[in-house]
């Protein structure tokens, strides 16, 4: 695994930023953005909400363990075909 971190532009709720991240974990938020079906733009701004003092950089990693963590532990829990959106069960989970 590459440990370089790579600097993107993300806009979060209208204001330019950059966020500074291994390849992999870029990897990992790009793939949430498909499941998910959101821009990476939208998915920070999402994330952002629940920035209270932390870091920017280290909440979009938490974002990421949380997420494929909700979607691991949902696994076995799919009794009726139909799961609960990952995305607000993770959004639930951090405002916590």
């Amino acid at each position: 695994m590459q440990g370089n971190l790579v600097s993107r532009n993300v806009t979060i709720s209208g204001h330019r930023t950059s966020i500074r991240l291994e390849q992999a974990t870029w990897d990992a938020l790009d793939q949430i953005c498909s499941i998910e079906n959101k821009t990476i733009h939208e998915l920070c701004s999402l994330v952002e909400k629940f920035r209270h003092g932390s870091s920017r950089t280290s909440l979009v990693r938490a974002f990421i363990v949380t997420y494929f963590r909700a979607a691991a532990n949902t696994v076995g829990k799919l009794e009726s075909g139909k799961v609960p959106s990952v995305l607000e069960m993770t959004a639930g989970s951090m405002s916590r």
